[in-house]
C-alpha cells in the first residue's frame, strides 16, 4: 500500500523545483508536470494505476468533496500541501478511472511590472467604478493577471473587495482593503448568488471568477453600473469575440438591453497568450480595448466587428493591438517569428509589422 500523502509531497517538490504550472495523475501514465508550456512525464516513477489516482485524490480532498465527486463525476477543488504550496486542483473520469489536473498558485502575488504586463493596466485598477475583464484561453496567466490588479487595490486604497471563485485561488492579505474571499460550493451556492448578495455586503471591488451564465453576467454587468468595480474573466480570443459572447449568452429579447448596459458600463477587455520565451520560461504577449464613445457606440450598434480596427488605430489612448505586440516581443529579441505567428489571430497583418 503506497503512502500518498508522502508521494504526493514528492512530486510537488518536483514541481516546485522545476518551476513547473501543473501536475497530472492519470491511471496508466506517470505522473506528468507541465514546465514552461511543456509536459514532462517523469519516466523514473512508476505508471500509476487506479489505485494510485484514487489514493492521491483521498489525500486532496475531504471525504464530502470525494462524494460529490462521484455524485458529479467531476469536481474543483483547493488544495494546501503542509509546506502551504497553494494548487488548484480539477479531478475526472476517463475510461472508468480518475484523473487528476493540479494548477500551483505562485505564494507570492506579482505586480503588473513583474509579469512584463503593460503600465496601462493599473489604470482600470484605480477606477471607481466599470466592468473590466481579463480573456484569453485556459493557462495564459488570467487569474494571475487579476490577482496582481486586486492587490495593488489592496495596497494603495481602503476599499471592501469581495472575490466570488472556484476555487479560491491567490490569497489575499488584507493591507489597506477589506478583503472577503468566497468559494462556491463552501461559502455561496454559485456565481450568480453570490453577486446579488453583494449588493447587500457593502462592497466597493468585485472579483468573479468567471462569467457562467446569463444570471452571472447580468448581475456583474447590473453591478458595474451601480458604482462597483468588477473584475471577471471568459474563455474567448479577443475583444471584440468577448463583446459577442456576453451578449449572445442571454435569449433573443434580453440582448438590446444587455447590450446598452455593456456599452454603458464596460471599463475595457483585455486579451493576453503567453508565448515561449527564447531565453526560457514565457512572456505574455497582448491585446487592450479601452471602452471610449466611438467603442460605445459600435456595441450598441451591433457592429463589434469594427472593433479590432478601433484597437488598431487608438494608440494614442493606450489601446494595444496583438499583433503589434507580438511584433515588438520579435524585434527585443523575446520571441522567435515562428512563434509570433503560432499566437496571432491575424498572421497576414502580422507579416506586414515583421
Amino acid at each position: 500500500m503506497n503512502d500518498y500523502p508522502a508521494l504526493l509531497k514528492k512530486y510537488i517538490n518536483v514541481v516546485v523545483h522545476e518551476g513547473g504550472s501543473d501536475l497530472h495523475f492519470s491511471t496508466g501514465a506517470h505522473p506528468t508536470i507541465r514546465v514552461a508550456g511543456a509536459l514532462s512525464p517523469m519516466l523514473k516513477e512508476p505508471v500509476l494505476t487506479g489505485e494510485d489516482t484514487q489514493g492521491f485524490l483521498k489525500a486532496l480532498i475531504s471525504p464530502e468533496l470525494e462524494q460529490r465527486f462521484r455524485e458529479h463525476q467531476e469536481i474543483d477543488f483547493a488544495y494546501e500541501s503542509p509546506e502551504k504550496y497553494r494548487f488548484r486542483g480539477n479531478a475526472y473520469f476517463q475510461r472508468g478511472a480518475i484523473s487528476i489536473a493540479l494548477r500551483l498558485i505562485p505564494k507570492q502575488i506579482l505586480t503588473v511590472k513583474d509579469l512584463n504586463l503593460p503600465d496601462v493596466l493599473t489604470s482600470f485598477a484605480r477606477k471607481e467604478q466599470g466592468f473590466f475583464l481579463v480573456v484569453g484561453p485556459v493557462g495564459q496567466g488570467k487569474t494571475t493577471t487579476l490577482a496582481s490588479l486586486i492587490e495593488l487595490i489592496n495596497s494603495e486604497r481602503m476599499e471592501h473587495i469581495i472575490t466570488i471563485e472556484d476555487p479560491v485561488e491567490y490569497l489575499f492579505e488584507p493591507k489597506q482593503s477589506l478583503i472577503d474571499q468566497r468559494e462556491v460550493g463552501i461559502d455561496t451556492k454559485d456565481f450568480a448568488s453570490a453577486l446579488l448578495s453583494a449588493f447587500r455586503e457593502d462592497v466597493d471591488v468585485i472579483l468573479v471568477g468567471e462569467m457562467r451564465g446569463p444570471e452571472t453576467m447580468a448581475a456583474a454587468v447590473t453591478a458595474a453600473e451601480t458604482g462597483h468595480l468588477v473584475f471577471s474573466t471568459l474563455h474567448t480570443n479577443n475583444a471584440a469575440q468577448t463583446i459577442d459572447r456576453i451578449i449572445d449568452t442571454f435569449p433573443g429579447g434580453q440582448q438590446d438591453q444587455i447590450r446598452l448596459q455593456l456599452a454603458a458600463s464596460l471599463a475595457g477587455i483585455f486579451s493576453q497568450r503567453l508565448v515561449p520565451r527564447i531565453s526560457g520560461g514565457r512572456i505574455p504577449s497582448y491585446e487592450l480595448l479601452i471602452n471610449n464613445k466611438a467603442v460605445a457606440n459600435l456595441i450598441r450598434e451591433k457592429r463589434t466587428h469594427e472593433i479590432n480596427t478601433v484597437i488598431e488605430t487608438g494608440m494614442t489612448e493606450g489601446m494595444i493591438d496583438m499583433n503589434r505586440s507580438l511584433a515588438e516581443l520579435v524585434a527585443r529579441g523575446e520571441i522567435t517569428p515562428e512563434s509570433a505567428y503560432q499566437h496571432s489571430l491575424n498572421p497576414n497583418v502580422l507579416q506586414k509589422l515583421l
